[in-house]
């Protein structure tokens, strides 16, 4: 069996064909294909509360492009979802219907209780009896769920991401306190709390730490410190120098501020990247 994902976030748009087999009682996934388009719908939405004419042409066009994919694999069952910059759109909703219509694939504009949800059962098998937050940072919008005891006990969505917090304006800071109150209250008290973090920012925060073969774990400090040594490029340097992807050299220093608040407010000192978004 066959599967297709598309992901429709604020900074980029991710395709992912995957092939499903059964032996004994077990699903193996193997991955078939793997595309991420760098469309930045949030830039448009979050400043102007809409997608652009230009980036609605481009984006019917990879749709077309990715359906040409899902057909050519032969694919059983898709999912496509969109995330915080369609939900936010007044023309998220009827650029939407295009795509149904002239493509011939179903959008689910996905809110972000429906998100993290998702988010949720990926990182189930992760999750054991200690106490952990996990983070994850989207361009537009950071889904947080706290475990205790294998049980999830508080589960949010904020209006704070990667392309958002490009300029700071776009983020009050109520909704920075929000976020810092929700931890601080759901967070299990005097325990040791251990972050996930997820999402492509933090992936590339991990690789960068240069860790040790077979450890997942990246210390507070260890964020803070790679920070700061980004922070002292250009972002033209990042991306000639440190060969970052253009659309991952602007947004990556503000990420990191989303997950060390996130690691502050939960007084966590080490963060688990199970390196996939």
């Amino acid at each position: 069996m066959k599967l297709a994902a598309v992901d429709i976030g604020s900074n980029a748009i991710r395709l992912q064909i995957t092939n499903v087999t059964h032996h004994d009682g077990q699903a193996t996934f193997k991955k078939l294909e793997y595309l991420r388009f760098p469309l930045r719908l949030g830039m448009d939405v979050f400043h102007h509360q809409r997608i652009s004419e230009k980036n609605r042409r481009k984006f019917v066009k990879l749709m077309k492009a990715f359906k040409l994919l899902i057909d050519l694999y032969e694919v059983d069952d898709y999912m496509v979802c969109a995330t915080s910059a369609m939900r936010e759109s007044l023309n998220g909703k009827e650029i939407a219907e295009e795509v149904k219509e002239d493509v011939g694939l179903k959008i689910n504009i996905i809110d972000g209780n429906r998100e993290a949800d998702l988010i949720n059962v990926a990182l189930w098998s992760y999750i054991d009896e200690k106490p952990y937050l996990h983070v994850d940072v989207g361009g537009g919008s950071t889904e947080l769920n706290i475990y205790h005891k294998k049980q999830k006990i508080a589960s949010k969505s904020f209006k704070i991401g990667s392309v958002r917090a490009l300029e700071s304006s776009n983020i009050p800071l109520s909704v920075w306190k929000g976020m810092h109150d929700f931890i601080a209250k759901h967070a299990p008290q005097k325990a040791n709390i251990t972050c996930i973090g997820t999402g492509g920012n933090i992936n590339k925060i991990f690789e960068m730490s240069k860790p040790r073969k077979g450890n997942r774990y990246i210390s507070k400090d260890r964020i803070i410190e790679i920070q700061a040594f980004l922070e002292g490029y250009t972002y033209e340097e990042r991306v000639n120098k440190l060969n970052l992807n253009p659309d991952r050299a602007d947004v990556i220093i503000p990420a990191s501020k989303i997950y060390l608040a996130a690691m502050t407010a939960a007084t966590s000192k080490r963060m688990f990247v199970p390196m996939w978004g």
